[in-house]
């Protein structure tokens, strides 16, 4: 791509938390970047703003009453439907992958399959299929650039490096609201106390994650595909302060570390401008002021799913699908406050305990043939996996 001219965007779940901040990115970026397509689940106040601000080519959006409406109001050609997400998916230079959940995994692919861009901050799609993901960029040239904070880290500690010089990953976790809270009082804890994350501002699914350390969980899983290291080395250390972003270890003892302050738009901007960095008066991050840096082991046995993730991602195969299904579908129980926060890891493990046996069977990667025969395979297990966790909701395992 030119980097003089203006590059051309498209945000796959323009309405959400990233979403928001990645316009808010390019409204500061005058004349480098143009909004070429959105699209939104059914935020449609959210998105009709966006459309009067940033005149995009085309949106989709779920509700088709909407579309209409939104058609009749600025012109702007309004679609509906997954065909739809697909198409938008190949047509800009850059394709931000914000939606939240495995329903970003088709027009994901598809934005890999052409060739393109991909800044990443769909965690999911990446945990389900990784993998495949990883293979079609080889095929492509697609460049997978991710915007979690911890995994931009990591990118921005690796340019220059060897691979084979990464001695580990560290991946850094604020510890969530329940940090230094007591294990027995879990079962008491509120929806609106696990939303009330101490750093960051985020969707309501992700800051459960969080609170959960599922978040940490789907992350070691990314950094394997990501980065192309085996599981033993990816760890995490739980960093309160939210400062150090990730580290890299590297052969010789030597660790880097990215530093900054705790705003998503620094992640979004480096995906991208890279490789350029884009010069910005967003909050700058004040040594002096934070003259302290904790660091201290995750607690396992308080937050089971971090543990549970790594089981999946050992068993390989479409476990951690059955993985991610199980968790989005607890943690949407969670927040209509359905179950307690100790039955997300419970629904998650007795979920990955009923999978078929064959579950376990490695995804094959090399050919167009299986990589479409693996992608119905997820799609499958994702499935299955969905109607195992709604039957255990409020089921006596739970209790």
């Amino acid at each position: 791509m030119n980097s003089t001219a203006p590059r051309s965007v498209t945000i796959l779940g323009s309405t959400g938390s990233i979403g928001r901040n990645t316009l808010d990115v390019i409204r500061r970026n005058p004349g480098r970047f143009t909004v070429k397509a959105l699209s939104a689940n059914k935020s449609v106040e959210e998105i009709r703003n966006q459309i009067g601000e940033f005149h995009p080519q085309s949106v989709v959006i779920t509700d088709p009453g909407a579309a209409q409406t939104l058609q009749k109001e600025f012109g702007t050609i309004i679609l509906t439907g997954a065909e739809a997400l697909n198409e938008i998916a190949t047509q800009s230079d850059i394709i931000v992958a914000a939606m939240v959940g495995f329903a970003g995994l088709r027009p994901t692919l598809e934005a890999i399959r052409s060739g393109k861009r991909v800044a990443i901050a769909n965690k999911e799609t990446l945990v389900v299929a990784g993998e495949l993901m990883t293979a079609l960029a080889k095929r492509s040239g697609a460049e997978i650039i991710p915007i979690d904070s911890e995994h931009s880290a990591i990118a921005q500690c690796l340019v220059g490096e060897s691979p084979e010089s990464i001695k580990r990953i560290i991946l850094t976790a604020s510890g969530g609201p329940f940090r230094t809270r007591a294990k027995e009082t879990f079962d008491s804890i509120t929806l609106s106390e696990a939303l009330k994350h101490p750093n960051w501002v985020m969707g309501r699914k992700i800051t459960i994650d969080s609170a959960t350390l599922m978040n940490k969980g789907l992350e070691i899983i990314e950094a394997k595909w990501l980065f192309g290291v085996p599981l033993e080395k990816v760890d995490v250390i739980v960093h309160p302060q939210s400062i150090v972003h990730s580290m890299v270890e590297f052969c010789d003892g030597s660790v880097k570390a990215q530093l900054g302050a705790p705003d998503m738009r620094l992640p979004i901007q480096y995906a991208l401008g890279y490789p350029d960095r884009l010069p910005q008066e967003y909050d700058r991050l004040d040594l002096l002021a934070s003259n302290k840096l904790d660091f201290e082991k995750p607690d396992s046995e308080k937050f089971p799913c971090l543990r549970l993730a790594r089981e999946a991602a050992g068993l390989g195969g479409v476990y951690p699908c059955i993985l991610n299904a199980a968790n989005e579908i607890a943690v949407e129980a969670f927040l209509n406050e359905e179950i307690r926060f100790t039955d997300i890891p419970n629904i998650i493990k007795r979920t990955m305990e009923a999978a078929p046996p064959r579950s376990a069977q490695s995804l094959d990667a090399s050919s167009d043939q299986s990589i479409t025969a693996d992608i119905e395979r997820i799609y499958h297990a994702d499935r299955l996996a969905r109607e195992q966790a709604k039957q255990l909701l409020g089921s006596a395992v739970l209790s």
